[in-house]
């Protein structure tokens, strides 16, 4: 068990220590073998060519070819651990990752409604399996190609010391000069690409009032900002990276210089000037290769960061215990809900309670509270203070998988999920093909799904049919009543209807009642109000008025009356301001 304080990808890559362990192993026998062509070069000029031995150069031919070999092989391994250990972190990651992008699309109120979580994944498991993440590894090895340069000649040693530490301070000033504005466009890119799903989501509404040109100055302001940072951070990283190759190019060449003035005063032998130049090369491409992959550095840094806050965030689920199947019975108390990251009560202290099997229509005006209701009810929105319970539970602490077939809701915003209508009814779980044609008979849709070109496996969404709102209606409550819940919460259920549809409608109501469901009903019109057996007035996110229907209506029109009795006296209005 990993601890409390830990997060999912710390913890993961805790558990993958061990194979980053083994990359740096087989790092340090690559390393060292990278020691062989120098070598190889010493042994032709010290043996072969003074001593004319073909034999000699053949077994040294074979030895260097095997060796070469065995750092392919080992190369080969250690990307192959790389590849394994990216799919094992996605593998561990993934699902939470997708968990916390839908909790904080939840928790935003769907603001923040992105898988760029998703994407920050797939970005960090590209960089662990390119090329630069092995100068990182390669790079600590550095101390040993300068203690064999020193060995062959101190002079080898300080140039190779001076040379490293100049490209290393040019690897800082990479950073310092091109980290942040890297950081920055990535950030800037993101919300950029953001803005722009937004507005596609909403491609009708922009067309048809020729919003287009407007939307696409604004992109193209952000479009701007974005390329000014990239060209900014790439004109002076590759400033640095041509800098870093020119340099390394510049060292080998003065490396040879060095060596063959040292052989010219008989410190060195002629084999020793070329394997320095050769082994320089080699201590010296690790860092050079670093410089050249900062920026995929940098932006899986920035990767890391945000998953790392992201999971933060995300506080693992608690175990709920299974509670028994819920009859229905609601009861609301001294409820305070808020909109998301919003301090401000949209809902103040209500209380009511609902006995399983009622029919309740909520009413009251726009921005009453009705939807927000519905949403806590359901425990989608969570209360700054109060309780939601359904039979006697608070609905905060049901496990949601099991309490899921147990509630239907159809929303305002009807959305439909790509795949076939029967996939759509059944919530994508286990297709129960009787009980789907009875939720589509009861919602009165059945008819109509029938006439659809294939139809319970006409598929809609971005690859499908594009169904009307009225049709969306009627799917989204066949969904909603999909193996008889207990709790059902309609809000604005009619809105999209027709007479046939409201009928439908009426006849869906009475069968749910027959079943026992609790069914509330938001809605604004009267129409559906001959089915409730109690209604509810909402006004400013509070109760005007509840209890059963009858009565209340009498109240509602005793109100309206005494109205129409203060409007109609001249001056009353003013008598009972």
């Amino acid at each position: 068990m990993h601890n409390a304080h830990e997060n999912s990808l710390k913890a993961a890559l805790r558990a993958c220590r061990g194979s980053f362990l083994s990359v740096g192993f087989f790092s340090f026998f690559v390393n060292l073998l990278m020691l062989v062509p120098s070598f190889y070069m010493l042994q032709v000029y010290g043996r072969v060519v003074t001593s004319g031995s073909i034999s000699t150069l053949v077994m040294l031919t074979l030895i260097m070819v095997l060796l070469m070999a065995t750092m392919g092989s080992l190369e080969w391994t250690r990307s192959r651990i790389m590849v394994r250990l990216s799919t094992k972190l996605d593998v561990m990651l993934s699902r939470d990752v997708y968990r916390a992008s839908f909790k904080r699309a939840l928790d935003s109120g769907g603001m923040d409604a992105s898988a760029q979580p998703l994407n920050d994944l797939t970005g960090l498991r590209q960089f662990l399996t390119g090329n630069g993440l092995f100068a990182f590894f390669d790079t600590p090895w550095l101390p040993v190609y300068i203690g064999v340069m020193f060995l062959f000649h101190p002079w080898y040693g300080w140039i190779a010391i001076a040379s490293a530490l100049v490209l290393l301070c040019l690897a800082v000033i990479n950073e310092r000069l091109t980290g942040k504005a890297i950081a920055d466009a990535n950030r800037q890119n993101i919300a950029a690409s953001l803005y722009t799903n937004k507005n596609l989501r909403n491609a009708e509404v922009i067309e048809s009032m020729g919003m287009l040109h407007s939307l696409m100055e604004r992109w193209g302001e952000r479009q701007k900002k974005v390329l000014a940072l990239q060209s900014d951070a790439s004109d002076r990283g590759g400033l640095i990276t041509s800098l870093s190759k020119s340099f390394r190019m510049l060292v080998q060449s003065l490396i040879l210089g060095v060596g063959a003035y040292l052989a010219v005063k008989q410190e060195i032998t002629p084999g020793l000037m070329i394997a320095g130049s050769i082994l320089l090369g080699r201590a010296l491409a690790p860092i050079d290769l670093m410089i050249g992959s900062w920026k995929g550095f940098i932006s899986a840094r920035s990767q890391w960061e945000r998953l790392n806050e992201i999971l933060d965030k995300q506080r693992a689920e608690p175990e709920r215990m299974s509670l028994p199947a819920p009859k229905g019975d609601v009861a609301v108390e001294n409820l305070v809900v808020a909109a998301p990251g919003s301090k401000t009560p949209i809902l103040k202290n209500l209380s009511f309670a609902v006995p399983a099997g009622s029919v309740v229509g909520v009413i009251g005006p726009s921005a009453s509270g009705k939807s927000t209701l519905a949403r806590a009810l359901l425990g989608v929105w969570t209360p700054h203070h109060g309780v939601v319970r359904l039979d006697g539970a608070d609905i905060n602490n049901w496990d949601k998988k099991e309490l899921g077939p147990y509630l239907g809701y159809l929303p305002q915003d009807i959305e439909l999920f790509e795949g076939t209508i029967s996939e759509n009814i059944a919530r994508f779980g286990h297709i129960d093909a009787e009980q789907v044609i009875q939720a589509a008979r009861t919602a009165g849709v059945h008819e109509m799904i029938l006439q659809l070109p294939e139809g319970y496996d006409t598929v809609i969404g971005s690859e499908g049919v594009n169904l009307s709102g009225g049709q969306r209606q009627r799917i989204g409550l066949a969904r909603a009543i999909y193996l008889a819940p207990r709790l059902i919460i309609l809000d604005e259920p009619n809105s999209n209807l027709d007479d046939v549809g409201e009928r439908a409608l009426a006849a869906a109501i009475e069968q749910l009642k027959v079943k026992g469901a609790t069914v509330f009903i938001i809605t604004h019109r009267t129409s559906v109000l001959g089915q409730v057996d109690r209604l509810l007035v909402m006004n400013n996110g509070a109760i005007g008025l509840y209890g059963p229907r009858e009565a209340v209506m009498a109240e509602l029109n005793k109100q309206q009356a005494s109205q129409k009795k203060v409007a109609a006296v001249p001056g009353g209005a003013a008598a009972c301001s």
